[in-house]
C-alpha cells in the first residue's frame, strides 16, 4: 500500500515534482562544478590511530617530512663545465621561485667553515656563481669529496650519479599551487636533458601524489564518459527504442550530478576512490530505470492505459529496487566502519550516490514517460531473442536434471579456491597503483639504486627530559642507532644532529676529512659553543634536529618501496634491536614519517576491510530475513554470493594479485551488487508459491525464464561497465574493475543455476502456507 501511494503522488504532483528535481540538480550541478583533486593523498590512518597522533606531533616540532622533490642524472660527465654550471643555473633559478624554500645539489651545496676571530662557524657556497675553467670544475669536486657529510647525499657512493633535492614551503605543499612549480622544475630538466643528452630523473612524494592527482582527473572523464557509451549501447541491445535509451542515461547523470555536489557539500576532495564514484553510479543507477521501463511495458501491453501501467510499476518494481539498492549500498556503506577517512568518505558518497539516483529514477521515470507517447503495441520490455530463450531454456534442464553435477562442480571450484586463497600474497607499496610503463615508476627505480630510495622515512627520540640530547652518551647511542639502520639495504645513510655534528667536528679542525667524526668530552663544549655563536648557520641545522629543549631529536632517512610485506618484517626486527640500543624506559623511539604511515595505514586497511566484509554478511543477512523470515532461507540466499567471493579470492591466489586495500575492496561491494540478483529471484519465486497452485519444479522453470533476462541483462551492464576499469592507469583500480567484472558474472551464473537448485532440492519440505516475509512481486 505504501508503494502505491508513492506511485500515486508522484503521477498526480509530477509537474511541481518535475520542476523541484530540475532546480535542485542545478543547484547541485553548482555545487558539483566546485569540486577539487586532492593534493595530499587522502588520509588512511584514523587521527585517533597512535601512530597518526605521533606522526602530527612529529610534524608539529620539525615540520613537514614529506616536501621534497628531487632530481637527478647519471653520467661521467657530471663534473664537466658545461654540465656542471647548467646543473648550477638550475639550482639558481628554483631558489628564485616562490614556493619554494631550499635547494641542495653539487652545484648548489655550503661548505661549514671556522671564524677563529668570531668563535662561531660559518656556512660557504662551494660555488657562488658559474665556474670559468675545468680547473674550478674539478677543485670543487675535489672539495665535494673531502666533506663526507654530502656523500650519499648530493653525489652517489660510485660517484656517477647526483641528485638535486627540491624542498617546498609547508604552507603550498598540499595546495594546487605546487602543480605549476612542479611543472617548471620539468621544464628546466627537460631543457637540460635535450643539451646535453643526459637522462633526468625526478622523484619525490609531491611529484607522486601530483602525477596521481593528474591521472585521477583524467580517468574521471575518461571513465564517466565510456560507462555512459557503454550502458547506453547495452540498453539500445536490449531495448532497440530510442526513448528507453535517452532517458535513463540522463537520470543516472544526474545521479552522477547529485552525488558530487553531495562530495563537494561535505567538503571532501577527489581522491583515487572518490573519482571512480561517478561511473560507479552510472553503472549500478541503469538497472534501476529498466526495471521500472521493463514493469511499465509489460503492463502497458496487458491494461492498455499508460497512466495505470506506470502507477502499476513504480508500486510493484519500486520495492525491489529499493531493496536491491539498499544491499547494494551497504556493500559500499560498511566501508564507513573502518574509520578510515578515506574509505569513509567513499563508502559514505558512494551509499548516499546509489539511494540518490534510485530515488532520481523512481520519481523521473514515470514523470518522464507519463509525457511521452505511450508505447506501441510491438514494445513490451526487453526484447526476447532466441539466443536469449534458448540459454534460459537450457539453465532451466540443467539445474532440473544436473542438480548433482551443479553442486559437485561447485564444491570441486571452491576446493581450488580455498587451495589458491592461501597463496594470497598481503602487500602493498607506494607507487602500487601506478603502471610499470609510467615514467614516474621508472624514476622512482632510478633514485632507490642509486640513493637507496627516496621515501622519508623519520626516527623519532624523546629523551624525556630537557637537554637529553646532548649528553655524549646519548649521541653515542644515536650514531649507533643510525649505523644499525643503514646496515639495512631498504634504508639510505641518515641525515641528523650526529651528521652535523661530526660535520662541525671536521670544520673545528680546518675541514680535513680524518675528523670528520663525533666530539669527543672535551671537544664537544667548544664545538657547541661555536655553534651556538653561528646564528642561522650551524645553529640553524641543529635546529632542523632538535626541538626547542633539547629533549628530542629526529634522525632522517630515505627508503626503497619495498612493499608493506617486506616493511613489516624489517620494522619488526628493528624494534628489538633499536630497544637494546634505547631502553624504554628511559626513552620513547618512535619510527614514523610519511612511508610508516602507508605502511600501518596499509595494515590498519586490511584489518579493518576484513570486519567491512564481515559487516556486510551481517547487515544483508539482517535485509534477508526481514523479507523472508528463515534461517534456512538466508543461508540459501547467502550461499550463491558467498561462492563468487570465495572464486575470485582463489584467482588472486593462482595469479599473484595481492591482497591490499584496493582488491579487498571488491568483496564487500560485490556482496552488496550480487544479492540484488538473488533477492529478484527469490522474490519472485515466492510471490508465485503464494499466489500460484503450481509445482515448486515449475514455479522454479517460470521463475528462471521471468527473471534471466533481466538478472543477465544486469550482469551485462555490471560486466562491461566495470570491465571498462582496466584500461585505467592505476594498478588497483584494473585490479577492482576486472575482479569485480569476474565476481558479479559468477555471481550472476550461481544465481541462476545453484539458486533454484537449492530450491528445488528444499522442495518436499515447503510449506506453502508457512510462508513468512512481505509479498514482494518484482
Amino acid at each position: 500500500m505504501f508503494w502505491k501511494h508513492i506511485a500515486s503522488a508522484i503521477l498526480k504532483n509530477r509537474l511541481i515534482i518535475f520542476i523541484c528535481v530540475l532546480a535542485l540538480s542545478a543547484f547541485m550541478g553548482y555545487e558539483a562544478s566546485k569540486v577539487k583533486i586532492t593534493f595530499n593523498g587522502g588520509k588512511v590512518l584514523p587521527v585517533t590511530d597512535s601512530a597518526f597522533i605521533r606522526y602530527a606531533e612529529f610534524k608539529k616540532t620539525f615540520g613537514q617530512d614529506a616536501s621534497s622533490m628531487v632530481i637527478g642524472i647519471k653520467s661521467p660527465n657530471i663534473f664537466d663545465k658545461d654540465v656542471f654550471n647548467d646543473w648550477y643555473q638550475i639550482g639558481e633559478q628554483l631558489k628564485k621561485i616562490k614556493g619554494i624554500k631550499a635547494v641542495i645539489s653539487a652545484a648548489n651545496i655550503y661548505n661549514l667553515q671556522k671564524d677563529t676571530l668570531q668563535h662561531k662557524f660559518v656556512l660557504k657556497p662551494l660555488v657562488s656563481g658559474p665556474l670559468q675553467t675545468a680547473e674550478a670544475v674539478d677543485s670543487v669536486k675535489q672539495q665535494l669529496a673531502s666533506m663526507p657529510f654530502y656523500k650519499g647525499l648530493v653525489i652517489s657512493n660510485d660517484g656517477q650519479s647526483t641528485l638535486m633535492a627540491i624542498t617546498f614551503d609547508d604552507k603550498i605543499i598540499n595546495t594546487p599551487f605546487r602543480v605549476p612549480i612542479i611543472k617548471k622544475i620539468n621544464q628546466l630538466g627537460q631543457a637540460f636533458e635535450n643539451k646535453h643528452n643526459i637522462k633526468v630523473h625526478y622523484s619525490g612524494l609531491p611529484l607522486i601524489r601530483t602525477v596521481v592527482g593528474d591521472l585521477v582527473a583524467h580517468e574521471f572523464s575518461l571513465f564517466l564518459s565510456l560507462s555512459v557509451v557503454i550502458t547506453a549501447l547495452i540498453l539500445l541491445l536490449f531495448f532497440r527504442s530510442v526513448f528507453p535509451v535517452i532517458f535513463p542515461v540522463l537520470i543516472v547523470i544526474l545521479g552522477v550530478i547529485f552525488s558530487l555536489g553531495v562530495l563537494q557539500m561535505m567538503h571532501y576532495e577527489m581522491t583515487l576512490l572518490t573519482g571512480i564514484i561517478p561511473p560507479l553510479i552510472v553503472v549500478i543507477g541503469i538497472p534501476n530505470c529498466v526495471f521500472i521501463l521493463n514493469k511499465y511495458f509489460h503492463e502497458y501491453g496487458i491494461s492498455g492505459n499508460k497512466m495505470a501501467a506506470l502507477e502499476v510499476a513504480v508500486e510493484r518494481a519500486g520495492i525491489t529496487t529499493f531493496i536491491a539498492n539498499v544491499t547494494t549500498a551497504i556493500g559500499f556503506g560498511v566501508l564507513c566502519f573502518t574509520n578510515s577517512e578515506l574509505l569513509t568518505q567513499f563508502g559514505l558518497i558512494a551509499s548516499i550516490g546509489i539511494m540518490g539516483t534510485f530515488a532520481l529514477s523512481l520519481i523521473l521515470v514515470p514523470i518522464i514517460f507519463s509525457f511521452l507517447p505511450a508505447p506501441k503495441a510491438s514494445q513490451t520490455g526487453i526484447k526476447d531473442s532466441k539466443l536469449m530463450d534458448g540459454l534460459l531454456a537450457s539453465l532451466d534442464k540443467l539445474v532440473h536434471t544436473k542438480r548433482k553435477t551443479i553442486y559437485l562442480t561447485t564444491a570441486v571450484l571452491v576446493i581450488i579456491a580455498i587451495v589458491g586463497m592461501v597463496r594470497i600474497n598481503i602487500n602493498g607499496y607506494v607507487v602500487d597503483d601506478l603502471p610499470q610503463s609510467n615514467n614516474t615508476l621508472h624514476d622512482l627505480k632510478f633514485f632507490e639504486s642509486n640513493f637507496n630510495g627516496v621515501l622519508p622515512l623519520e626516527v623519532s627520540i624523546d629523551t624525556k627530559h630537557k637537554n637529553g640530547v646532548m649528553n655524549l652518551a646519548t649521541i653515542r647511542k644515536v650514531e649507533k642507532l643510525e649505523k644499525l639502520i643503514s646496515s639495512y639495504p631498504e634504508f639510505s645513510r641518515s641525515v641528523s644532529l650526529i651528521q652535523v655534528l661530526k660535520f662541525s667536528t671536521q670544520a673545528f679542525y680546518g675541514g680535513r676529512p680524518e675528523y670528520y667524526r663525533l666530539p669527543d668530552g672535551l671537544e664537544q663544549n667548544f664545538i657547541l659553543n661555536y655553534a651556538g655563536n653561528s646564528g642561522k648557520g650551524t645553529s640553524g641545522l641543529l635546529k632542523t634536529y632538535l626541538d626547542s629543549t633539547h629533549r628530542v631529536t629526529r634522525v632522517t632517512f630515505e627508503m626503497v618501496d619495498a612493499g608493506s610485506k617486506k616493511m613489516n618484517t624489517v620494522l619488526a626486527e628493528l624494534q628489538p634491536r633499536i630497544d637494546s640500543i634505547f631502553n624504554p624506559k628511559k626513552f620513547h623511539v618512535e619510527l614514523t614519517g610519511s612511508s610508516i604511515i602507508f605502511i600501518k595505514g596499509t595494515n590498519y586497511l586490511l584489518k579493518n576491510l576484513y570486519e567491512s566484509l564481515a559487516w556486510a554478511i551481517v547487515l544483508i543477512a539482517g535485509v534477508m530475513w526481514i523479507l523472508f523470515r528463515g534461517i534456512r532461507m538466508i543461508a540459501i540466499s547467502l550461499v550463491p554470493n558467498l561462492i563468487p567471493l570465495i572464486i575470485t579470492a582463489g584467482i588472486m591466489g593462482f595469479f599473484g594479485i595481492p591482497l591490499k586495500p584496493s582488491t579487498i575492496l571488491i568483496f564487500s561491494i560485490a556482496m552488496g551488487i550480487s544479492s540484488d540478483q538473488t533477492i529478484y529471484f527469490i522474490t519472485r519465486y515466492r510471490h508465485e508459491l503464494r499466489r500460484s497452485k503450481k509445482s515448486i519444479s515449475q514455479i522454479v522453470s517460470d521463475t528462471i525464464r521471468e527473471t534471466g533476462v533481466s538478472m543477465i541483462f544486469i550482469a551485462t551492464v555490471l560486466f562491461f561497465g566495470f570491465g571498462i576499469f582496466a584500461i585505467s592507469n592505476f594498478g588497483g583500480t584494473v585490479a577492482l574493475g576486472v575482479l569485480l567484472s569476474i565476481t558479479l558474472l559468477v555471481a550472476m551464473i550461481s544465481n541462476l543455476t545453484l539458486l533454484p537448485a537449492f530450491l528445488l532440492s528444499l522442495e518436499g519440505g515447503v510449506d506453502r502456507n508457512k510462508i513468512k516475509g512481505p509479498d514482494i512481486d518484482e
